[in-house]
């Protein structure tokens, strides 16, 4: 499959329309465009979360490829039982060697940086042929917004909430990108629904690698983020216009950034639109653009030139 342009994609649809998911929800847009990359012959195991939960009300499915439910905790343990249940059928003449089926693990931050961590961790480190998809909303979303580990610095959420001595999330997300190449695996990439081509080619090679691959995408959510549903693709492209979501690629040891930014807007302009940061004051706005700063530093150095350029004037 050749994908460069909007053409490139393909048509078909494997993800119907008529789910439960919020209006504006992102989570769709990523979905929908992985099905198309992956094709017919693909499985997937979906971890408890908002796309397992407003997809499937039963008796009615969204889902037009083979799909499975699986706890909170094990995709990638459900995952890995997967492919290697093709893998006997193949060893015992029972499926065509050259057929070829992807097997996908889709969960959201919760289901992977946090209580499925372990179980994500076991499938990288075996070597199963599985693409492990986050789609990452920054809290538990399907549960009443409670901070996880992805949830950034000075986030509002139920459990990291605004009061006068607490002003959201005082930790920082954690860095699943570099969390997954320790792991030894041959690709990790993020991505963003706001860079669709960017994101397909993203899916086209994790599905490609001999092994376990992980692409782990943004996913604005209009509720938990609080923000009108027409800005998901908005905010979704700010997030990468200002750094604080940079698209980028780990490929068999050489990284690469993928959508370079030339002069990055100020992370005001990111936040302003979000009303889980309505709370933060000019101070504190600056004290994540200077940890947007460190961050841009770094990347630049590991890619060995500028591709994040300097803020704005």
């Amino acid at each position: 499959m050749r994908l460069k342009t909007l053409w490139d994609i393909p048509r078909e649809e494997l993800f119907a329309g008529g789910h439960s998911l919020c209006a504006g929800c992102t989570a769709s847009t990523i979905v929908r465009h992985l099905l198309k990359v992956a094709g017919k012959n693909t499985i997937v195991v979906n971890a408890t979360g908002c796309v397992e939960v407003s997809t499937t009300a039963f008796p009615f499915t969204a889902w037009r490829v083979p799909w499975i439910h699986v706890a909170f905790e094990n995709a990638g343990a459900v995952a890995s039982g997967v492919e290697s249940a093709i893998n006997a059928l193949r060893t015992k003449g029972i499926m065509p060697l050259d057929k070829e089926i992807n097997v996908i693990a889709i969960a959201g931050d919760g289901g992977s940086f946090d209580i499925g961590f372990q179980a994500l961790s076991g499938l990288l480190e075996r070597g199963h042929r599985v693409m492990f998809v986050i789609y990452d909303n920054e809290a538990y979303m399907n549960t009443g917004v409670q901070r996880s580990g992805a949830t950034p610095f000075g986030a509002w959420t139920t459990t990291t909430p605004v009061t006068r001595r607490i002003r959201g999330e005082w930790r920082t997300k954690k860095d699943m990108f570099d969390v997954a190449i320790a792991h030894g695996i041959d690709y990790v990439a993020t991505a963003n629904p706001a860079y669709p081509i960017d994101m397909d080619v993203k899916f086209q090679k994790g599905l490609n690698v001999d092994g376990p691959s992980l692409v782990h995408v943004i996913m604005p959510c209009t509720t938990g983020w609080r923000f009108e549903p027409r800005y998901g693709i908005t905010i979704a492209k700010l997030a990468t216009e200002t750094a604080v979501w940079v698209n980028m690629e780990y490929d068999r040891g050489n990284f690469n950034v993928t959508v370079p930014v030339k002069k990055r807007k100020h992370v005001r302009e990111y936040l302003k639109l979000q009303g889980r940061y309505s709370h933060l004051s000019d101070l504190e706005i600056e004290l994540i653009q200077e940890q947007v700063n460190r961050k841009v530093e770094e990347i630049n150095k590991r890619a060995g030139k500028e591709v994040i350029g300097p803020l704005e004037s």
